[in-house]
């Protein structure tokens, strides 16, 4: 037998993860991927270990322990701005990654529309068009990522179910401001659609920003969707969570114990732990990626890369040198050269803006950052020899 599933075909292994195991086969520093590998913080290691250690290592409920859905409704209505009741409108699913995916298959049907901005994370659109589900694309408007709201209401029509909002964004590093949520939560309202929105990297956002939730503004058509991935350097853990009206969040539910059953349950406990942390924490985190973020941007800049420089998240699109033909050639010389993994930019673009650029991931711990830059600077001096 060798049938595919229509479902599949089209579908390829991400830039993201090719890019990652190419980093590998030359001992590279990956700054494609954004593994986040930094410490992880002990109060989540102990709370996992504390939840091993006493035999929590059964099925929780499809829809979470008591306790962290209660922490995280406490950490929604203190940063996020809205509230919402544990017992019936939060889901904790397997990272941000399955919450996403338990939403639209609850939520839509093949043959629905809905609207990316661009440039997207590829993960949204590939999950959306397994599911049948046809992608709109509205632009966002380089260098600083606004957004055409002419645009954006001619992309929505009868056939428009709901729109991603990802902020902070990956891989721009976009952060929405209210007004501009106020203005798509309005277009939601008009044409009954859900706001989708990825909110990841919440806690990573620069030079005075603050996170805003859509819910917050809107909650009727807010989806809201996040984790503990990026905030806990844990992405290998997979602990994400959906909150929404209880007449959303009963049949994503449905959909997380089909397909996953549960999240794991000694790490959920850890991260039910971690949420007791205090505030400086936070502060702390986004502080030190705001250094991290300038680091990288100062190296591009002098090895003949134009950066944009993000408001949030931890990844930054640069404009690759003149001299390469596109986005993939360029990727695959600074990694045979310098040792130093991005990926290539169509990986965000469904148009040819993408061919230009690169994404760098700056969630590495300082030493390994500086190294990296290093090689990216020496990428230039090395170009320039050659040239002379």
């Amino acid at each position: 037998m060798s049938q595919i599933s229509d479902r599949l075909r089209g579908l390829v292994q991400s830039d993201i993860r090719r890019m990652s195991r190419e980093c590998e086969r030359v001992g590279g520093i990956n700054l494609g991927q954004g593994i986040c590998d930094l410490p992880t913080i002990p109060e989540l290691v102990e709370g996992a270990c504390d939840a091993i250690a006493s035999s929590k290592a059964t099925y929780s409920k499809f829809e979470g322990i008591d306790l962290l859905r209660e922490r995280i409704a406490r950490k929604i209505e203190r940063f996020n701005g809205f509230r919402v009741d544990p017992a019936k409108e939060i889901v904790v699913t397997v990272g941000s990654t399955g919450g996403f995916a338990t939403a639209v298959m609850a939520t839509l049907n093949a043959g629905d529309e809905v609207i990316l901005f661009e440039p997207y994370y590829g993960y949204h659109l590939n999950t959306l068009k397994i599911l049948g589900v046809v992608p709109r694309f509205v632009p966002l408007r380089a260098p600083d990522w606004s957004i055409d709201f002419a645009a954006l209401r001619a992309a929505f029509g009868p056939k428009t179910r709901g729109i991603v909002v990802c902020t902070p964004s990956n891989p721009c590093g976009k952060v929405f401001t209210p007004e501009e949520l106020k203005k798509i939560a309005a277009l939601c309202r008009e044409f009954g659609a859900w706001a989708y929105t990825d909110e990841i990297y919440e806690y990573i956002v620069f030079d005075g920003r603050r996170h805003v939730s859509i819910a917050s503004i809107d909650r009727d058509i807010a989806i809201t969707i996040s984790g503990f991935s990026k905030t806990f350097s844990i992405t290998g853990w997979r602990i994400g969570y959906v909150a929404a009206d209880a007449r959303i969040t009963q049949p994503i539910g449905l959909v997380n114990d089909l397909f996953y059953v549960c999240a794991p349950t000694p790490l959920q406990w850890g991260v039910a732990r971690a949420l007791e942390i205090g505030e400086d924490y936070y502060r702390n985190l986004a502080a030190d990626y705001q250094k991290k973020r300038n680091m990288c941007a100062a190296a591009l800049r002098e090895a003949g890369f134009r950066p944009s420089l993000p408001e949030g998240a931890y990844y930054m699109l640069a404009e690759i040198p003149d001299e390469f033909r596109d986005d993939r050639e360029a990727a695959q010389a600074l990694l045979e050269q310098a040792g130093v993994a991005s990926v290539p930019g169509s990986a965000f673009f469904v148009s040819d803006a993408g061919k230009r650029m690169l994404r760098f991931c700056f969630a590495k711990d300082f030493d390994a950052l500086e190294e990296a830059c290093r090689r990216i600077r020496a990428f230039r001096s090395a170009r320039v020899s050659s040239r002379a």
